[in-house]
Formats: structure tokens, sequence, C-alpha cells
């Protein structure tokens, strides 16, 4: 008699599987044979034998194309849910073989301004480490395996994601001294009489106010607050401000750096909470990698560090 082991692994080829899987997708054996770069022969002969094995038709012909049976559209959610695994699993056998290399993706003004900043702790603490960073303002599919770790800044919703909120953010008024000292800035009012530099990164955060609505919640509707250039990240408005080129309505994490550095200063000392957060994402496979481990327990202990001086900052003055 036949273990419980062995018959399951009595599986039907893997590439009658594939075919069946692009064909069922697209429902067209010419598109999945282009995609698999195989003639629309063998993909009709792949379905055919795989037919066979099971017994049954796996496609109805129709004047109108080809339609998936009810056998069919049961096992194709299973059989996509696996050819996902079997990715995943070959990328976690990747980077087995490779245990130096951990790949990163970052927005960019994150990236730039907070993380890569402090990436030669987390390198020297881990010299057998090589970090792998890629920061685009498009979010990479982790699904696919080829990123072990991504951070996002976002409402934290990363469905089948391994998911941990490093820490919140808010957006404060900056300008640079120089600025500051030949302009004063000592009550919103004043702000008329300054260059008002925007923020326009694609964040999607209702919550997060531009000019307009900051100087409107206080009540400063005589101010112009779509005056003034405007930049698509949000660590080019910070280098505006640092620059002397008026005063950013800036994200404070990405601009605490600068703020430390005395490069900044927030003469207002107004900070307003906003609903995104940043996020570490990775898939939970990937979590079980050493490199991950080591990257995941890192940057916690950064983010505590990174809010715990932040409250100490509002503490002492009064925010």
């Amino acid at each position: 008699m036949e273990r419980p082991t062995e018959q399951r692994r009595r599986l039907p080829p893997l590439n009658a599987l594939r075919a069946f899987e692009a064909a069922a997708r697209h429902l067209n054996f010419s598109r999945a044979a282009d995609e698999l770069s195989v003639t629309p022969g063998a993909v009709s002969q792949q379905i055919q034998n795989l037919e066979d094995y099971v017994g049954a038709p796996l496609f109805k012909r129709t004047p109108k194309g080809l339609l998936l049976t009810d056998a069919a559209q049961t096992a194709l959610p299973a059989l996509r849910e696996a050819f996902d695994r079997l990715a995943e699993a070959a990328s976690l056998l990747t980077a087995a073989v490779d245990g130096r290399r951990l790949t990163l993706t970052a927005p960019p003004s994150f990236a730039t301004k907070w993380l890569v900043p402090r990436l030669g702790a987390f390198e020297k603490a881990h010299p057998l480490v090589d970090v792998w960073l890629s920061a685009g303002i498009e979010l990479v599919d982790l699904a696919a395996g080829e990123v072990d770790v991504a951070i996002r800044y976002g409402a934290g919703r990363y469905p089948g994601m391994e998911v941990k909120r490093l820490f919140s953010e808010a957006v404060i008024p900056v300008v640079s001294p120089e600025h500051l000292a030949a302009q004063p800035l000592n009550s919103p009012a004043d702000l008329a009489n300054h260059i008002l530099l925007h923020d326009g990164s694609p964040d999607f955060d209702d919550s997060c106010p531009d000019w307009s609505m900051w100087l409107a919640a206080r009540g400063l509707k005589n101010i112009d607050g779509m005056r003034g250039p405007r930049f698509n990240q949000s660590s080019l408005v910070i280098e505006a401000a640092v620059n002397g080129r008026g005063v950013a309505l800036a994200k404070r994490t990405l601009a605490q750096a600068d703020l430390e550095a005395g490069r900044l200063v927030a003469p207002l000392q107004i900070a307003t909470a906003v609903d995104f957060a940043y996020y570490l994402v990775h898939p939970k496979a990937k979590g079980r990698l050493p490199q991950v481990k080591a990257f995941v327990n890192w940057i916690e202990a950064e983010a505590m560090a990174h809010e715990a001086a932040l409250l100490a900052i509002d503490n002492g003055a009064g925010i």
C-alpha cells in the first residue's frame, strides 16, 4: 500500500499545470503560448495531457471562446496559490544560498533622510550582511520574492504580509536660520511675508494638510496658500527650505536630522499629526531568513529610539 506522502507526490507534469494556469488566466491558448514562449499547439497538447490525467475536460470550447469547466474553476485558485508558494520557496532557496544579501525597498525621501544615515550602524553590527537598497515611488510586488523587506508609508493595510508599525508622522513648518534672520516668523500670520514651499509627493493621505488647509485651520483666510514652488518629493521640499528658499510644511520625521543639525528650525512649534505612518512589511516566509530577522530587530529598536527622542522634544517644547 502506498503511503500518504507517496500519493501526494504523484502529481501531473509541472509544464502541464503551468500551461493550464496561463490558458485559464487568458482564456486563450495563443496568449498563453506567448507568455510561456511556446507554440499554441504545445499549450494545447499540455492541456490535453492534463485532461487525460484528471479524466475530465478543463475547458469548454464555445463560439465566443474558451470557458472553464466547473472542475477547472474550482481547482484554479488552489493552483495559483501553489505557484505563488513555489515562487516563494525558490526565492527562499536563493536567499539561503546568498545569505549575505538583504534586499530592501523604501520611499525615496524616507531612504534619503532617515534610513540611509542609519544603515551604517546596521552594517557595522552585521558585517556579513550586504544591504541592497532600492528607493522608488512605485510599490514593489513583495509576493514576487525579489525583495526581502519593504518600508512603506501608508495606512498599514498590506494583506498577506507580515506588518510591523514603526512610527507615526506629523507635518511642521520649518525654515532655515538664515531665512528666519532676514524675515521673522513669530506667529502663523507672519507667513504672509514668506515664500511657501509645498510638498507635492503623491501620498494620497487626506489627513495630511497642505498649506491652504493648514492656514484655513488657523483662520488665516487672507494668505494665499497656493502660492510658492512645489516639489514632488518630500526630501526636495526640505532641501529647498535648508537652502533658504522659504518656509516648508514638511514631514517631521524626514526633517528631523536637519532640525537637530541646525540646518532648519521650527519657530512656530506647531506639529500636526497625520493618519499615515511608516510600516515594515515583508512576506511571512522571508521572516525566517537570518538577515531579515536581524534587520527587523535593528530597525524596530531604531524606530523606538526615534519616537522617544521626538516625545522628549515635544515635552520640552510644550507641543
